[in-house]
């Protein structure tokens, strides 16, 4: 048994109220079990109880057994010297704090089944452990807990995104550029692109903003794939000579260096089309960013990031080599991967950066309005039960896999204290029907 176990039981109320006494047998009745305390000190704050007509306020601590508070060195520490009551599974011994005064210490007596059920979601060996109860629970209980979730996964991207924003000197566009180009490598080059948008600065790509091919220049010299012998097809290409050409004069120009050697990769696991099309998204009329914040509907904010590659690229896949004839479009669900990890959470950081509501309300329509993720975690919760409708459940749903389910943090998660908290009715399907 965990200690993080009592503590759910003790904040849900779980226990057994009737068995609650204190070293003379009286009741102790809890009127607020208190605030719960992440940090150093006791484990809740603030409680107040009523004892043989007494009412107490205090903080509460909890431990498996009474003698690991002396374990743990409370006994030796004047934070612990507000402690009204000892919560314990086992009271093995009679412990004091500094003034020498004995800690009042009960038993906290609850259901085994409860105990149980939490142990098989620990224990469970699926990464979604309540996946045969989820689909049980009230929708809109669910719903309530992903729009939290959702919450705290923008959240974390709050944190990265300022983070950029403070290394390149509060310039929101300079941050943009960087997020975005990120996510433009996808999975498999997000940190070669990431690395592409370090080396190559906004404000050079903006002074050449309204020319592609200077741009496809800068872009493809600074990842080194302008260098001689890379790509044996592509030394009688002309358009290939020209770009070469032109990144000699703009890198004499802003002393670029190139940042990729591919010596050992073969041409066709090269990015080299989607560099071609994130050249195509740096040269939007009026800046990138601005549409995104002028951008009042989700087709519009989606609009700027369907882009077609330079019409070499429609029968290339990499320098010199010929293939079957088709535009180069960044398609619908490309525009979307986007829009969900580096557009909206950066137009939600705005929002949080200048205290806007507006803002911040708006970003979170939009991501209600994107199409729903397709991968394999989304798949996982789909044989769960759960169907996402918009990207707004997808985030929400990525998060609590990854930063719940595969941790087990099921006594932090609303689902999971649900389920854990019906172990001892589950012999009646019915009876997880929650009511949010």
């Amino acid at each position: 048994m965990k200690e993080e176990f009592l503590h759910y039981i003790w904040k849900y109320n779980l226990y057994d109220p009737d068995k609650l006494v204190d070293n003379e047998g009286n009741k102790i009745i809890v009127i607020n079990p208190g605030e719960y305390n992440r940090d150093s000190g006791p484990d809740f704050f603030n409680a107040r109880l009523r004892i043989g007509g007494t009412e107490w306020a205090g903080n509460v601590e909890i431990h498996i057994r009474s003698s690991h508070f002396n374990n743990h060195g409370h006994n030796h520490d004047p934070a612990f010297d507000n402690v009204i009551l000892h919560i314990v599974a086992e009271n093995d011994k009679k412990v004091y704090n500094t003034r020498g005064d004995e800690i009042l210490t009960s038993e906290m007596v609850f259901s085994p089944l409860i105990f149980d059920k939490y142990t098989s979601l620990i224990n469970n060996p699926f990464v979604i452990a309540c996946q045969s109860e989820i689909s049980r629970l009230d929708n809109f209980y669910i719903h309530h807990w992903l729009s939290t979730l959702v919450i705290e996964r923008l959240q974390e991207k709050l944190e990265q995104i300022m983070k950029i924003f403070t290394e390149t000197g509060n310039d929101w566009d300079e941050t943009f550029y960087r997020v975005l180009t990120r996510y433009f490598g996808f999975r498999v080059n997000s940190e070669p692109f990431e690395m592409l948008a370090a080396s190559l600065p906004f404000r050079i790509i903006r002074k050449h903003a309204d020319n592609r091919f200077q741009i496809e220049a800068l872009l493809f010299g600074t990842a080194g794939m302008l260098e001689e012998g890379l790509f044996k097809d592509a030394i009688k290409d002309v358009y290939y000579a020209d770009l070469t050409r032109e990144y000699k004069v703009l890198t004499s120009k802003y002393s670029l260096q190139p940042i990729w050697k591919f010596s050992r990769l073969r041409p066709a696991n090269f990015p080299t089309v989607r560099i071609a099309q994130l050249a195509a998204m740096l040269t939007v009329t009026g800046g990138l960013f601005s549409r995104v914040l002028e951008a009042c509907s989700i087709k519009e904010l989606k609009e700027p990031f369907e882009v077609r590659a330079s019409e070499y690229w429609d029968d290339h896949f990499v320098f010199g080599g010929k293939s079957r004839s088709y535009p180069k479009i960044t398609g619908s669900q490309a525009a979307d991967i986007l829009l969900v990890n580096a557009v909206i959470p950066m137009l939600f950081v705005l929002g949080r950066y200048r205290d806007s509501a507006n803002i911040c309300e708006k970003a979170l329509s939009f991501l209600e309005e994107t199409d729903p993720e397709k991968n394999s975690i989304i798949e996982e919760w789909q044989s769960a039960g759960i169907t996402a409708k918009t990207a707004f459940d997808t985030q929400a749903l990525i998060h609590l896999r990854n930063n719940y389910c595969r941790k087990r943090r099921c006594l932090e998660c609303r689902i999971g204290t649900k389920v854990i908290s019906l172990g001892k009715i589950l012999k009646n399907p019915d009876e997880l029907m929650l009511e949010p």
